[in-house]
């Protein structure tokens, strides 16, 4: 089923099972598409279930057939709390995906958890700079920002992706790559993420919506809303990759708004 003009394509599922089958199998094909074209899979994980659906890729076929020794791993939204941290992406990634599969360690590229969140934010942002030099990251063509070839994102029921939350100065950032957050309306407070131009600037971005109390938030994204509409207040409708694709991954129920409108 095709989104609203410019919205991206919706992949609806009936179970969450499926979801996750066809979400590993997309992955695995553009990891194999990416390392064909560029000698590298980059790609950008957020919190949220996103992690958990990724298990799938821990099994056969793709846990044989997947070229993990060329995957670069990054984070599209952090928590600005120590690795073993309940709340750390970074740990739940590696506890859930990425200890079980081939993955090089120097090739996860998680924060500094020993400074603070802005420095975080910053040493981050230098990090991806590197590779952006060494050519392991592309770049767009249309700006100056990292080129990546997947980020994953998991909307919350506020519409808000990756931690750009409704209505957040963040949003409106446009030379930074990462910034910090210190207001999360989900704990912990303090993060750091991905701006708008590094999110619209990636050659795949996959956006994860599962669950009824996310119904109404994919429907202000998806549907044609009018243009008075405050697209700040669903962040989730400002991801409009400007050379790239954006599918949506969805179940029934968070798609029924959409479906009904249909």
């Amino acid at each position: 089923m095709a989104a609203a003009e410019g919205r991206g394509d919706m992949r609806i599922f009936d179970t969450y099972d499926e979801l996750a089958t066809d979400l590993a199998e997309y992955v695995a094909q553009l990891s194999e598409s990416s390392v064909k074209e560029r000698g590298y899979f980059t790609v950008a994980l957020s919190g949220g279930s996103v992690i958990g659906l990724l298990g799938k890729l821990c099994e056969a076929p793709y846990n044989k057939t997947v070229d993990w020794t060329k995957w670069y791993v990054f984070w599209a939204e952090e928590r600005a709390v120590s690795k073993n941290h309940s709340y750390s992406n970074y740990k739940l990634a590696r506890d859930s995906f990425l200890s079980k599969v081939s993955i090089l360690n120097n090739h996860v590229c998680s924060i500094n958890d020993s400074k603070t969140v802005e420095d975080v934010a910053m040493q981050y942002e230098f990090t991806i700079r590197q590779l952006v030099k060494a050519r392991v990251l592309g770049v767009s063509g249309v700006n100056d920002c990292p080129k990546f070839d997947l980020i994953l994102l998991c909307m919350g029921s506020d519409g808000h992706i990756a931690s750009l939350y409704p209505h957040h100065p963040a949003l409106e950032l446009t030379e930074d790559w990462i910034t910090h957050v210190t207001d999360s309306s989900e704990p912990p407070p303090e993060r750091i993420t991905f701006t708008l131009p590094v999110i619209n600037s990636a050659s795949n971005v996959v956006v994860l919506a599962t669950g009824e109390d996310k119904a109404r938030a994919v429907h202000l994204t998806i549907d044609n809303v009018g243009q008075d509409f405050d697209a700040s207040s669903v962040p989730a409708r400002l991801v409009e990759p400007v050379d790239g694709k954006l599918v949506w991954f969805m179940d029934m129920a968070a798609a029924s708004q959409v479906i009904a409108n249909k």
